[in-house]
This record gives structure tokens, sequence and C-alpha cells, in this order.
């Protein structure tokens, strides 16, 4: 069982910068590829940036491509989402995941943590 627990979100003014991190508490948190989504209030939950095991391979949604930045520390058992040029529609709840295969699908993930808050403000 992967737990997996999010931090560095809150409240940013548009055009700002935030960095999520998302801490996993397995040893072998390398064998697992790393993803982060999100969900907006009233929105269905939609994918943001997933990376390999090694860091070797990402995917980022087209909507986030060049802004958010998907990367990983295997040493420090640990995933971040690197966030600039934040936009009011990215306000949302900002979830990592793991999974044992590379993807944008959410049903590819079994392990979740509990999401972080992260609003911008116009």
């Amino acid at each position: 069982q992967v737990q997996l627990v999010e931090s560095g979100g809150g409240l940013v003014q548009a055009g700002g910068s935030l960095r999520l991190s998302c801490s996993a508490s397995e040893r072998t948190f390398s064998s697992y590829a790393m993803g982060w989504f999100r969900q907006a209030p009233g929105k269905e939950r939609e994918f943001v940036a997933a990376i390999s095991r090694s860091g070797g391979a990402k995917m980022h949604a087209d909507s986030v491509k060049g802004r958010l930045s998907i990367s990983r520390d295997n040493a420090k058992n640990t995933v971040y989402l690197q966030m600039t040029s934040l936009k009011p529609e990215d306000t949302a709840v900002y979830y990592c995941a793991a999974a044992n295969s590379l993807g944008a699908q959410s049903r590819l993930y079994d392990y979740w943590g509990q999401g972080t808050q992260v609003t911008v403000s116009s």
C-alpha cells in the first residue's frame, strides 16, 4: 500500500508560481509511474501531468504545457509539480497518484493522495 501526501498548495495571484510536492511512504517509489490530476468545483477530475519511473519520460496536458512541469526525485520519494504563469482556471484540488504504467487515464492509477487546494485569484 502506497501512501501519498501532497503539500504546497495555497492562494496565489494570477501570473504567480507554486510548487506542489507529493511524498510517498513506499521505499519502492521508483517502481511507480506518477501522475498529477486536478478537479475544479463542479467539474470532472482531469489529467495534468505524468512521469515515468526513472523520470525519463513525461506527459503534460495541452492546457498546461509550458506552464506546469512534473519532475521527481527518487532518492527523496517525492514527485513535484512546478506551476508558473498561473491562471484563475488552474484553481482546483490537485491530486498525485501512483501507477504501474505511464499514462493519462485515471483508471491506470491505483494509489491517490488526499489532494491539496490551489486557488488562483484574478
